[in-house]
């Protein structure tokens, strides 16, 4: 299954069965190596907060998993994003820009690879995210991200939606191999990414965004 550039999809994170995080992307492009998306300011999205709009990183997780949540319709605020999301692959890449469309940093989000489905009028790649993340400087420095947060939560299994911490880990230590590196996607590529002028989004989330989520095979 291959999308068109220029249509509209939902990237749709979840944690188990739940949608945490839904964002409405263009895709900018599809092809062998993988799923590109753009994200433009404004973008609306669904994210999973308390019904106190609290979110996930505001208690600890033992508070988290008995607190009533709900789906709040909110927009992507910051400066339009890229994202690519490699075929297969336990991770995506996220470009991020400033106030005035310049490059400032790539951002590896560990996450179980991409499943697509297209019901015609709405389709979309469902991931789950296993939270542990890696931040990356224009000259390739790197830091991990969130590994507090990620220990945490192993230690309630009966709760995570992350199965094995160690392969998020050692995913995540391949993708330092590549940033060290500096191959592909960490050698410049899409850093002047330009979206093309007559792509939008729409003013909500379009209707379908709640079908069941497509499981890896």
């Amino acid at each position: 299954m291959r999308f068109e550039p220029g249509r509209v999809i939902l990237h749709r994170h979840f944690h188990g069965h739940r949608i945490g995080l839904l964002k409405t992307a263009v895709v900018a492009a599809d092809d062998e190596q993988g799923l590109l998306l753009w994200v433009p300011r404004g973008a609306p999205m669904l994210d999973r907060l308390a019904v106190d709009r609290r979110g996930l990183r505001a208690m600890p997780f033992s508070e988290w998993i008995e607190t009533e949540t709900k789906l709040w319709e909110v927009t992507w605020s910051g400066p339009s994003l890229l994202k690519w999301l490699p075929r297969d692959e336990d991770h995506s890449v996220w470009f991020f820009r400033d106030e005035d469309g310049r490059f400032t940093r790539w951002y590896v989000n560990l996450e179980e690879s991409g499943q697509r489905w297209d019901d015609g009028d709405v389709a979309g790649v469902d991931i789950v995210d296993q939270d542990l993340d890696i931040v990356v400087t224009p000259d390739r420095s790197w830091r991990w991200k969130d590994e507090e947060e990620f220990t945490e939560r192993l230690a309630y299994p009966q709760h995570y939606w992350v199965a094995d911490g160690e392969a998020v880990r050692a995913e995540g230590e391949r993708v330092v191999k590549l940033i060290e590196a500096g191959t592909f996607p960490f050698d410049g590529t899409w850093c002047d990414f330009q979206p093309d002028p007559a792509w939008t989004v729409p003013a909500e989330v379009p209707a379908g965004w709640d079908r069941p989520r497509v499981h890896r095979p």
